[in-house]
């Protein structure tokens, strides 16, 4: 692994130049056009290196990006998926506010740590085994990388890709941003969104309230429910929005709220839904409309992701890296693969901190090193370290 980390080192200016550019072109979930062009200029410096480029279009969100990296057996079977994503939740004209700087250690701007410098560390350990070729065997088994455009709203265009890709591989290694420190993740909870509607009937406030079934006293009373739904399990349950009511003067006959759910098993998903589901109108004459599901389910612990995961520490210790493993709250792409049995490893991204925060960064110094532990993470599952059903 040395002269891999030695090659990666030499090649930081080139890869820094490559994250400033890519930092620099926006491209926010819902601005098709700048996702569209940001997602040309990754394919045309994967295809630089080898990539077999095509693109899959996206009717409302950007244009997904699929580049595949053949191996000596021809075949795709237990091949390598490297998952990650284009969009970004920062708005068009960021960029002109907090521009790409290196300030020591330190790099900073718009989506570098969530989750751009995980694009360039896939670029640059895949160029480190290509330009290594000669001295290191290329690839057994075809490796390929996914970049969607629409993770940080849903994934609700790529999910159909993205499991079609997972389905034929024997691992995915994603390329979210580490945990703090540079700890992976192998276990991430699963994400719900529900919306509460209470009706009720409307009056005039002054004159005959009592006629009135006040809709937002309803909903309210459900906040306290659901509220209380917290804890089980590791279950998060945060109403986030509330809306109601039309005038001060009326008794409001509607009132409506949104409900995000975190859950770390599919049988808390299935109790929590359940509970949800069953909620009921306190007030006489009030009734309740109650929509949603888990839309991510969770990625939970399992045996081959502990296994991926012992791998990648092996690799690591290679390299001078003693690395951990955690668990988030937050969901990603991974959620979904992992659903599906395919075994996943997630947060092999930058090293840094603040993802979605004005303050977000990665540390620079860690770039070669990474790269270098998901390069020797691709040769290993290569060699026959894959999980089973590869």
């Amino acid at each position: 692994m040395k002269d891999l980390l030695s090659h990666l080192e030499q090649k930081l200016p080139e890869s820094l130049l490559l994250l400033e550019q890519m930092v620099t072109m926006e491209s926010p979930s819902f601005e098709k056009r700048l996702v569209d062009e940001f997602t040309s200029f990754l394919g045309n410096r994967f295809h630089e290196i080898g990539g077999q480029v095509d693109f899959i279009a996206a009717e409302r969100f950007g244009k997904h990006l699929r580049v595949r990296f053949p191996g000596r057996s021809g075949s795709s079977e237990g091949r390598i998926l490297l998952l990650g994503h284009t969009d970004t939740v920062w708005p068009a004209g960021e960029i002109q506010k907090r521009p790409f700087r290196i300030n020591g250690n330190r790099a900073t701007g718009p989506g570098v740590f969530d989750m751009k410098a995980g694009i360039v560390l896939m670029w640059m350990a895949l160029s480190a085994l290509s330009e290594l070729k000669a001295l290191r065997g290329g690839l057994a088994r075809s490796v390929t990388v996914l970049l969607t455009s629409d993770e940080e709203v849903g994934s609700n265009t790529s999910r159909s890709l993205i499991e079609s890709e997972a389905g034929k591989s024997g691992a995915v290694l994603v390329l979210e941003p580490s945990l703090p420190g540079g700890a992976l993740k192998t276990a991430r909870k699963g994400v719900g969104r529900f919306t509460l509607k209470a009706i009720g009937r409307a009056a005039h406030a002054g004159i005959d309230p009592s006629r009135g079934i006040n809709a937002i006293e309803e909903i309210s009373r459900q906040v306290i429910k659901l509220q209380g739904m917290s804890g089980t399990g590791g279950t998060t349950v945060t109403v986030g929005v509330v809306q109601g009511g039309t005038r001060s003067n009326v008794v409001p006959a509607e009132a409506g709220i949104e409900v995000d759910v975190r859950v770390a098993s599919m049988e808390e998903a299935d109790r929590i839904t359940k509970a949800i589901r069953s909620l009921t109108a306190e007030l006489p004459g009030a009734r309740l409309e109650v929509r949603g599901a888990i839309s991510r389910p969770p990625m939970e612990r399992t045996a081959e992701t502990v296994r991926l995961f012992k791998i990648a520490q092996g690799v690591a210790a290679e390299i001078g890296i003693d690395l951990k493993e955690g668990s988030t709250g937050g969901a990603s792409d991974g959620n979904l693969t992992a659903a599906m049995g395919i075994p996943t490893l997630d947060g092999l991204g930058a090293v840094g901190d603040g993802a979605h925060a004005v303050d977000e960064y990665i540390e620079i110094e860690s770039l070669a090193h990474r790269a270098a532990l998901l390069a020797g993470m691709i040769e290993r599952l290569n060699c026959g370290d894959a999980p089973p059903n590869s």
